[in-house]
């Protein structure tokens, strides 16, 4: 009888390239050992077969297939095609597994903490502050030295993380030449199956306390804190602009949930949608999480590449596990790669963690919290002495946190939250409207609200957008609605500023309809005379009750830049302006033909956004609606 594959791999780790992979749920273990490919683009991972999945090793660098700016490295997009696969019971795989000490040598951080800290200010200053994005997440590393067999240490940690560790998506280890992961991961990034995608962002971070005492009223006072929800709704957002490109119904969220590990307990939501698209192109769309990247995120890699002094090799990229299913089709799971150490063949260790740096970041806890993430990595490794917390409580079934988490849905979009079948007016059936991508894909979730009226969208990005298409004869838009971006609305040396600028003024000398919305609202109101300045803090992924014109509509707002009360006038005509006392902002404007709002409609943080969507969309088709009855 030939012996066992898993008995092969441990008699001798370093012979062949294999896989062991625990997945949430699961009694089994898999255990992948074959052959190794690095590919150049996700397009071509192979399928896989009955009886031989596909594993990815998928790298940050990998986002440049976005167009997106990347750090390049020489980690690879790597490939496992197993020849021989088996399922061990998760016990028996423990006890097999070795159980000694690894040595390490040398370990320090890549970045040493004040140089850190200067970062998260410059970040903080010339980033979030001068309207770059909502938020960013900034990584180092702990580097080390491991004096053993890289692939017995592979076997040693994952022993260690099995036994010690609760509450993982996944829990794993993968040794190829030159290249071996090991990790415990708690985040789903994507999976596919049946048709269906379903995404995880998770935010927020409670470290359980030594004393018992304390767990109740802090995990209370957690699960209310402003800024912690706040940090989850803004990544729920970003991951739901991508679960728009790819889902016929935009995607659903449910939850809050808790995900509670051994020291540290998350919260998260649940999104899901159908869909039809290959799984390698939901893998490309959904590069990368926004807990792991930050918001919006074309410009987020923008600034992890300006700030970070390396390339991220797999950090924040995905392990990507493709199967065949009953159909024969393909299905998808694919957990992000943080809280893993990586092993290059040189015997290099790296633990990568990041910090998420919104407006009220302070340099310093940031700093701290980097370097308690590494090492809790470490210690959950074995590699450093483990917290013994001496007591064991199941955080969700203490005494109001249910109805707290259950709370924190109240003030968001219900069109989010519930199935999202098409309710058309009849006025809007059939109307065409551009929507214009100013570098962020708000406007996928834009197109999937303006959809559900009825509309018929059609998403491009702002170099690919002539000024004939918006303001020629034969454009034939019923509307055109220029999207949010990051940046400053007055800054005419910005190509993309200068063309929404061009594209407006263009549609506005048409007299045809438009429609504008955060950077393009302030675009606007440039346009009709109003000054524009800067926040003293940024509004990023707040909600705020603002009048528009007699009805209050909560909405969610990420701009650091804000048009300011004045008179308000286009060719002559002035503009009806409705404006949010607290911030002395002007957040809607509306005339003939035009109308604009600085909030996000298309927020799940907007309560009453497609209320809000639907009757700007009426105004400013107002006179094309008379005209087709």
């Amino acid at each position: 009888m030939p012996p066992r594959l898993l008995d092969e791999i441990l008699a001798d780790p370093s012979g062949q390239s294999w896989a062991i992979l625990w997945r949430e749920g699961k009694d089994e273990v898999e255990v992948l050992a074959g052959e190794v490919t690095d590919l150049e683009r996700l397009a071509e991972i192979p399928r896989p077969h009955a009886e031989a999945p596909v594993l990815a090793m998928v790298p940050f660098r990998q986002i440049a297939e976005r167009g997106f700016d990347a750090r390049q490295d020489d980690t690879p997009l790597r490939v496992l095609r197993p020849t021989r696969t088996e399922r061990v019971g998760l016990e028996e795989l423990v006890a097999a597994l070795p159980d000694h000490t690894v040595e390490l040598a040398g370990e320090h951080f890549s970045v040493e903490d004040a140089d850190y800290a200067r970062t998260v200010g410059r970040v903080i200053e010339e980033e979030i502050g001068e309207g770059e994005g909502a938020n960013f997440v900034i990584r180092r590393d702990v580097l080390a030295h491991c004096e053993g067999d890289h692939a017995v240490a592979a076997l040693t940690w994952l022993r260690s993380l099995l036994v010690d560790e609760r509450g993982a998506y996944w829990t794993f280890a993968v040794h190829t030449p030159g290249h071996t992961l090991v990790g415990a991961t708690p985040e789903r990034h994507v999976s596919v199956r049946d048709g269906r995608v379903w995404m995880n962002p998770i935010s927020g971070t409670f470290r359980h306390p030594l004393d018992e005492a304390e767990v109740e009223p802090e995990f209370r006072a957690f699960v209310k804190d402003t800024k912690e929800t706040e940090e989850l709704f803004m990544v729920v957002d970003e991951e739901m602009k991508m679960m728009a490109q790819i889902c016929a119904d935009g995607g659903r969220i449910t939850g809050p949930y808790l995900k509670q590990m051994a020291h540290l307990t998350h919260t998260e939501y649940l999104l899901d949608g159908r869909s039809d698209a290959d799984v390698r192109d939901v893998l490309r769309t959904t590069m990368f999480a926004p807990t792991v990247t930050g918001s919006p995120m074309e410009n987020a890699c923008t600034v992890i590449a300006r700030h970070e002094p390396t390339g991220r090799g797999y950090y924040s990229g995905v392990l990507a596990l493709l199967e065949e299913d009953d159909e024969g089709g393909e299905t998808l799971d694919a957990p992000i790669l943080i809280r893993t150490a990586h092993v290059r063949g040189d015997g290099t260790v790296s633990v990568s963690a990041g910090a998420t740096l919104v407006r009220h970041s302070d340099p310093v806890s940031e700093c701290a919290e980097t370097s308690a993430k590494a090492r809790g990595v470490l210690a959950a490794l074995g590699l450093r002495p483990r917290r013994d917390l001496g007591y064991a409580v199941d955080l969700g079934s203490l005494p109001g946190v249910a109805e707290d988490l259950a709370a924190r849905n109240d003030t968001l979009a219900p069109f989010w939250l519930s199935p999202q079948g098409s309710r058309p007016d009849p006025d809007l059936l059939g109307r065409r409207v551009l929507l214009v991508d100013a570098e962020d894909t708000w406007t996928q979730m834009l197109a999937h609200m303006v959809r559900h009226l009825g509309m018929v969208p059609e998403v491009r990005r702002w170099e690919g957008v002539g000024v004939d298409e918006v303001a020629g004869e034969g454009s034939g838009y019923d509307l055109v609605l220029l999207g949010p971006g990051p940046g400053d609305p007055t800054d005419l040396t910005d190509p993309r500023i200068a063309r929404l600028h061009g594209l407006l003024e263009a549609r506005l000398e048409a007299g045809l309809p438009v429609l504008a919305v955060c950077l393009s609202h302030q675009v606007l109101a440039t346009t009709a005379g109003l000054r524009v300045s800067k926040l003293p803090a940024p509004n990023q992924g707040v909600q705020l009750p603002v009048d528009l014109w007699g009805e209050v509509h909560r909405l969610g707002f990420y701009n650091t830049f804000v048009a300011r009360p004045g008179p308000a006038t286009l060719r002559g005509r002035p503009l009806e302006v409705a404006v949010h006392e607290p911030d002395d902002a002007v957040v809607a404007l509306r005339g003939d033909g035009v109308a604009s709002i600085q909030g996000h409609a298309e927020s799940v943080l907007s309560r009453d956004g497609l209320r809000a969507l639907h009757g700007l969309v009426r105004h400013a088709l107002g006179q094309g609606l008379l005209r087709r009855t």
